[in-house]
């Protein structure tokens, strides 16, 4: 299973629009992908309830996970987009 540990970029945390931003990006990749904190469970990345439900802050370690093919690519930007807080999914990492 590939996993990414970021902490996350937004000052606001994963809240309203950077979680919109997050689950697009994450949707757009094409890949099953899961988000969870690092104490917690992990929760499916594409579904904006299960997003907002995670309640991380800005700076709080995330943890972003999938077995699929294609995995290491799409967590590599996803988690660039989380880490730096960007208003959408970079095109390269």
């Amino acid at each position: 299973m590939a996993e990414r540990r970021v902490n996350v970029g937004w000052a606001e945390g994963l809240h309203a629009r950077p979680a919109s931003i997050f689950v697009r990006a994450t949707t757009a990749s094409g890949v099953p992908v899961t988000i969870a904190k690092a104490d917690g469970n992990p929760v499916n990345a594409a579904s904006m309830l299960a997003v907002l439900g995670l309640g991380a802050q800005g700076g709080e370690e995330i943890i972003l996970a999938s077995d699929a093919e294609g995995a290491e690519v799409a967590l590599d930007r996803l988690a660039k987009l989380v880490a730096e807080g960007l208003d959408e999914l970079p095109e390269t990492v």
